[in-house]
């Protein structure tokens, strides 16, 4: 089936910046949209950023829009994430995961799979 390996977080001070990066290992997911979820302690996972398969089409969550970019290198399989201007509530642990289905756009959690175990992004104000 493969799997995701999310890595990049760490601890930052708000204002600050972190790039995030999935990289895929066992398959290769180049038909599969590929999307950043985030868990805050005691919350809801919750959608972040999604890149398509093609990398040509994102889409993001208001509460990062503007301020994130979401980019993908198939030859590498390898998505990355970038948030700037960080702030305190971005605070959580960042998952990557890939669509069941190819060729399609969601940003419900229960269609994607193949998650990792996580990468922890802590903002402190």
């Amino acid at each position: 089936q493969g799997q995701l390996v999310e890595s990049g977080g760490g601890l930052v001070q708000a204002g600050g910046s972190l790039r995030l990066s999935c990289a895929a290992s066992g398959r290769t997911f180049s038909s599969n949209t590929i999307a950043w979820f985030r868990q805050a302690h005691g919350k809801d996972r919750e959608f972040v950023a999604a890149v398509t398969w093609s990398g040509t089409a994102t889409y993001y969550a208001d509460s990062v829009k503007g301020r994130a970019t979401i980019s993908r290198d198939n030859a590498n399989n390898t998505v990355y994430l970038q948030i700037y201007s960080l702030k305190p509530e971005d605070t959580g642990l960042y998952y990557c995961g890939a669509d069941r289905e190819e060729l399609r756009l969601t940003i419900s959690a229960d269609a994607y799979d193949s998650w990792g175990q996580g990468t922890q992004v802590t903002v402190s104000s």
